[in-house]
């Protein structure tokens, strides 16, 4: 019977989620790994072939406790949640449930070490702005965890890839570098992650086309940008 540790992260720092498991006993060796989403398992069984790993020793371990991967025991514990705020907020019900899966492995009780709690792994000024009373409640994490990445939808015009990358490191920060994903290693693989999660790829910037002007040499100047000019006038030149 397969038996792992499973540690994620999310947010702009990593940090573990733990879930209780039934207890189940170590065989004499402990294989631990990495796999292909940077996930670190630790597991009685061998990693797959050629995925490097280490092993050690544990004789006499049966007091060692262990826990089975998350995924397939809480994967659809939240499906009714998600559908219901999903629609409620016109949020693709696919992009809520991979959101949740990357933040908190489907853990009610996972927080973080900056503070992110719950399934959602909201920070404590997003539980004060949607007046989260239980942030380990499923039901008051998800309204306001969907509720915030509806926010950020309207705030970046529906580009799930800047909603995505504010969710992670903050819209300061997407805002900071010009309406981008920051160039963060955590916040590029989070966004790359959900894209590879969910049922089609994340919408990233539509070819909306704006059109401004700067004063260079006492004349005018035109400048087009697919990214809308944070001040000053412009106009829409195209937009599919």
């Amino acid at each position: 019977m397969l038996s792992r540790f499973v540690c994620s992260t999310a947010k702009a720092v990593p940090y573990i989620v733990l879930v209780l498991g039934i207890a189940a006993p170590a065989h004499a060796q402990i294989y631990t790994w990495r796999d292909a989403k940077g996930t670190l398992v630790l597991s009685n069984k061998r990693p797959p072939q050629n995925t490097p790993a280490k092993t050690y020793a544990v004789p006499q371990a049966e007091t060692v406790r262990a826990t089975r991967q998350v995924a397939t025991e809480r994967a659809h514990a939240y499906d009714d949640l998600i559908q219901e705020h999903s629609r409620a907020n016109g949020v693709r019900a696919d992009l809520v449930r991979a959101v949740m899966q990357v933040e908190s492995a489907f853990n009610p009780l996972a927080r973080s070490v900056k503070g992110a709690v719950g399934l959602m792994q909201l920070m404590p000024a997003t539980l004060r702005q949607y007046g989260v009373m239980n942030p380990f409640d499923p039901g008051d994490n998800v309204r306001a965890g969907v509720a915030y990445l509806r926010e950020l939808l309207d705030r970046y015009e529906n580009n799930e890839e800047l909603a995505l990358a504010a969710y992670n490191a903050g819209p300061t920060a997407v805002d900071k570098h010009g309406q981008s994903v920051p160039p963060y290693r955590e916040t590029k693989q989070y966004v790359a992650k959900i894209s590879q999660m969910t049922s089609r790829p994340i919408e990233m910037r539509g070819k909306t086309l704006y059109k401004y002007t700067q004063i260079i040499d006492g004349r005018e100047v035109p400048f087009y940008t697919d990214k809308k000019p944070a001040s000053g006038g412009y106009t829409i030149v195209a937009s599919r």
